[in-house]
């Protein structure tokens, strides 16, 4: 299964109506396709999640029959999580036809068969979509010559503090908001998900946690 590639390529022509791209994921240290934005933000919640060890797209196609006839059908993704896996079908609510829907059910059963979770993710909640994407700015590596990320995580350790306080404790609040939201995207510090991402957003230090460390 990890030896796989995708069932159909990732292509841009002028005039299509879906959205392909890559999305690089820090998980996995590389791009993995998608074909809409509904899926790239998949993509990015997986990541978030911090238990993500591989991601393949598209991972195979499944024939079966129904009363109507031969049915084939490709799953959008297996995420490997730390644990179990995800095999997740992505598509808007309003969308899904009763086509649409026997071939969730297949899909659900082949994961039944096979040990693992299965989901159809139908939409996200509009702060959710906001606030991943705004922590996402801070996921890729970034160097700290200032030394602002120690004196952010000590000013949490006091207790929990909005977000915009937060940053003012440090000696260089202007750069330590990039700081403190490299710490968010990574999880040593935690924050409410009820709403977007502000200054009055309540930031606490987050436990000691494992890190997703292994192989498939």
């Amino acid at each position: 299964m990890l030896s796989s590639v995708p069932v159909r390529r990732f292509t841009w022509r002028t005039g299509q109506w879906h959205r392909p791209g890559l999305e690089y994921l820090v998980s996995t240290q590389r791009h993995h396709g998608f074909e809409s934005h509904e899926e790239e933000l998949l993509l990015l919640t997986a990541d978030f999640t911090g238990i993500l060890l591989e991601a393949l797209a598209q991972p195979f196609r499944m024939c079966f029959d129904t009363a109507e006839g031969r049915v084939e059908h490709t799953p959008d993704f297996l995420l490997l999580m730390m644990g179990i896996p995800f095999l997740i079908d992505v598509r808007p609510a309003h969308r899904i036809s009763f086509d649409d829907e026997v071939k969730f059910a297949a899909s659900a059963e082949i994961a039944l068969a096979m040990g693992w979770n299965y989901a159809v993710v139908t939409g996200w909640r509009d702060h959710v979509v906001g606030l991943v994407d705004s922590l996402s700015a801070g996921r890729r590596e970034i160097s700290d010559p200032l030394g602002l990320q120690p004196q952010l995580l000590a000013a949490a350790a006091e207790g929990p503090q909005p977000f915009g306080e937060l940053v003012e404790r440090c000696s260089l609040p202007a750069v330590g908001r990039a700081h403190a939201v490299h710490l968010l995207w990574h999880r040593r510090l935690g924050v409410e998900m009820s709403g977007p991402l502000r200054d009055s957003s309540m930031v606490r230090l987050s436990p000691a946690r494992q890190l997703a460390v292994g192989r498939w």
